[in-house]
C-alpha cells in the first residue's frame, strides 16, 4: 500500500480543484415543473393525514415484466380533508381505489392520483384505503442512479430481479405517499414470485406460502418506521446463510443472500459485516433496527441502502469496484459498498431528510463514515488521509443544498465535500470524545425521525458550543472554497479570509514555513497580522478544507 503525507495529498487535490473551479460558471438553472411541485411539496392533499402503516402486496411476473397488486394505506386524520394524494409513476396505472369496500372517484394529474373520500374523515380517527394497481414499471437504465426495475438473469439463465429507486421515488413501482417527510410506523410486504425463485425484502420473513399456480408468496414484516425508497424487492435463486452479532443492544441477526455461483466469494467478502458494525456502533451508537435484523443481499446492480436489506453488487472486491476513491491506498483495505451502504442505516434510514434538498444529511455523514471506519481500524492519520484524498472528487459546481419543495437534490458534492466539511468541523471541536458524543447523540436524539438541515445544524452547534452557522452556510449553501489569503509584510504576515460568505470567521491551524508546530489563528474578512521572522510561507493544516494563497 502506498503511503502519503497529508501535505502531499493536499497538494495533489488542490491541483485538481484548480481544474474544476471554472465549472462554476457553466452551471445551468433548472426550470421546475408542476410535476416537480406535486412530488416535492407537502400538498394540502398530503398534509391532513398521517401515514401509519402500509401493506404492500405485489405479484412479480418476469415473463412479461409486469407488476400487479395493491397497497393498503392506514392513516390517522390530523385535520379536516376529503381529498387524498397517492402517487404512482407512469407507465404503471392505478386500477381502482377503495375505502371500506367502496370504490372511490379518482382524478389523475401526472404521477399523482387525487382520491375523493365519501366517508367523513374525523380528526383523531384511524382509517385506511386500498390502492389496486398494475402494468409494466419503468425499467432501470443505470441503477441505482437512474433507477426502476432491474430485470436480469444469472449465469445459469435464472431470473435475477431487483428494485432501485432513490431519487426516482418509490412510486416508480408501488403506490404510496411518495414524500420523505412522512413514514409509516411499520409495514408488511407480501411478494409473489415464480416458485423457483426467492424474494428478499425488508424486515423479517414471517412465512412462505406455496400457491397452486406454481408461485410462492414471501411475507416480510418491518416493525420500525421505514422511508419509501428504502423498501425493496430482490428476487433470484439465492443461497442463504446467517450468523449472530453481539452488539450494543444484544444479539443482532445477520442474514446473507448471494447467487450460488458466487457463494464462496460472498462468504469470504461478507465477513466484513461484523467489522463494519463494530466500527459504526462505536462512532454512531447501536444499529438502529435490531428488531428487523440486518441483511446483505446480492443484486444485479452496484448496491443501495435499503433499510435492513442492504443490497450489494461490488463483485466481492475491496474498494469501489476495485478502485480506491481516495487514491491513498486506504480505500482498498475494505469493501466500499458494505461500508458505505451500511453506514446509511444510521444516516438515511434512522435519521431521514424531510426534503430531498437536504440530502446531505444522508450522503455527507455516510461519506464521512468511510473515514471513521478507516480510522477505527487503521488509525487517525489513515482516516484523515482517506477523507483528504477524496477531495479530488469534488467539483464545486453548485450548492450542496438543493431547492426545497420541488424534489430537487443539490450538488453531488454532498458526498466528498460534505465529508470534508464534517472533517473540518471536527478540527474546530478539537475534542475527539466530544465529537464522538455528537455523532452518537445525533442518532439518539433523532432516532427514527425525519429531519431538516436546520435541526441537524442547530444540534451540532449546541452540542459543540460553537456557532457553526457560517460554516454550514459556506459549505452547504455556497459553491466557493474559502481562501486564506496572506501576504508578506515587515515583521511577518498579514492574512484574511476571502471567497467566503458574510460572517465566515472560522479559526484554522497554520504553521510558519512548510512544517513545524501548528498554532491557531482566527482570520476574518479584514487583514490581521501574524509576527514572523525569516519565513515566506504560511501553511494551513491539511485537515481543514480550505485553500491558501500568497498574494502580492
Amino acid at each position: 500500500m502506498r503511503k502519503y503525507t497529508l501535505k502531499t495529498v493536499l497538494v495533489c487535490r488542490l491541483m485538481t480543484l484548480a481544474l474544476v473551479l471554472p465549472l462554476l460558471a457553466s452551471a445551468q438553472r433548472y426550470e421546475f415543473t408542476h410535476d416537480d411541485t406535486l412530488r416535492g411539496s407537502i400538498t394540502p392533499e398530503r398534509a391532513w393525514w398521517d401515514l401509519a402503516f402500509y401493506h404492500l402486496t405485489v405479484r412479480v411476473q418476469p415473463t412479461d415484466s409486469t407488476l400487479s397488486g395493491s397497497t393498503m394505506i392506514r392513516y390517522r386524520v390530523l385535520k379536516p380533508g376529503q381529498t387524498m394524494q397517492v402517487d404512482l409513476q407512469r407507465p404503471l396505472k392505478v386500477l381502482r381505489i377503495e375505502q371500506d369496500g367502496q370504490s372511490l372517484a379518482v382524478r389523475q394529474d401526472g404521477n399523482a392520483y387525487f382520491v375523493t373520500l365519501t366517508k367523513p374523515q374525523k380528526i383523531g380517527q384511524t382509517e385506511s384505503i386500498t390502492v389496486f394497481y398494475g402494468g409494466k414499471p419503468r425499467v432501470a437504465k443505470r441503477p441505482p442512479w437512474d433507477g426502476g426495475l432491474v430485470w436480469s438473469r444469472d449465469k445459469s439463465g435464472n431470473w435475477f430481479i431487483a428494485t432501485a429507486c432513490q431519487g426516482l421515488g418509490a412510486s416508480a413501482w408501488w403506490p404510496c405517499k411518495d414524500h420523505m417527510y412522512d413514514e409509516p410506523d411499520s409495514m408488511a410486504i407480501s411478494v409473489t414470485v415464480p416458485e423457483d425463485l426467492t424474494d428478499v425484502s425488508n424486515g423479517r420473513l414471517r412465512r412462505v406460502t406455496t400457491n397452486n399456480d406454481h408461485t410462492r408468496t414471501f411475507d416480510w414484516y418491518v416493525v420500525n418506521p421505514i422511508n419509501n425508497y428504502g423498501v425493496n424487492l430482490n428476487i433470484g435463486r439465492y443461497e442463504h446463510w446467517s450468523e449472530t452479532y453481539t452488539g450494543e443492544k444484544g444479539p443482532l441477526s445477520l442474514n446473507y443472500y448471494a447467487l450460488p455461483e458466487h457463494g464462496d466469494s460472498a462468504r469470504t467478502q461478507f465477513k466484513q459485516v461484523p467489522k463494519m458494525l463494530k466500527a459504526f456502533e462505536y462512532w454512531f451508537g447501536p444499529y438502529p433496527f435490531y428488531e428487523d435484523g440486518y441483511k446483505l443481499v446480492e443484486t444485479p446492480y452496484l448496491g443501495m441502502e435499503h433499510q435492513s436489506s442492504v443490497t450489494y453488487g461490488n463483485h466481492f472486491r475491496n474498494g469501489y469496484l476495485g478502485r480506491d476513491l481516495s487514491r491513498t491506498g486506504w480505500g482498498l483495505l475494505w469493501d466500499f459498498i458494505i461500508v458505505h451502504e451500511s453506514g446509511h442505516e444510521w444516516f438515511a434510514n434512522n435519521i431521514t431528510y424531510k426534503d430531498v434538498a437536504d440530502m446531505w444529511i444522508h450522503e455527507s455523514f455516510t461519506n464521512y463514515s468511510e473515514n471513521l471506519f478507516t480510522e477505527y481500524y487503521y488509525g487517525k492519520e489513515a482516516g484523515a488521509q482517506y477523507v483528504i484524498g477524496c477531495r479530488g472528487n469534488i467539483r464545486n459546481d453548485r450548492p450542496i443544498i438543493g431547492v426545497y419543495n420541488v424534489n430537487n437534490e443539490g450538488s453531488g458534492d454532498m458526498y466528498y465535500k460534505g465529508g470534508n466539511m464534517l472533517h473540518t468541523i471536527r478540527q474546530l471541536v478539537n475534542n475527539d470524545t466530544k465529537w464522538r458524543q455528537i455523532l452518537r447523540g445525533l442518532n439518539k436524539t433523532f432516532y427514527h425521525q425525519t429531519v431538516t438541515s436546520a435541526q441537524i445544524e442547530q444540534y451540532m452547534s449546541q452540542q459543540s458550543g460553537i456557532n457553526l452557522k457560517p460554516i454550514f452556510d459556506q459549505y452547504l449553501r455556497n459553491a466557493k472554497i474559502p481562501v486564506l489569503e496572506y501576504r508578506l509584510v515587515a515583521g511577518g504576515f498579514q492574512y484574511r479570509w476571502a471567497n467566503c460568505v458574510s460572517g465566515f470567521e472560522m479559526p484554522v491551524r497554520v504553521c510558519l514555513g512548510e512544517s513545524g508546530p501548528y498554532s491557531n489563528i482566527q482570520p476574518t474578512a479584514q487583514w490581521k497580522t501574524l509576527p514572523a521572522k525569516n519565513e515566506t510561507m504560511l501553511t494551513v493544516d491539511a485537515n481543514y478544507y480550505v485553500l491558501s494563497k500568497l498574494i502580492p
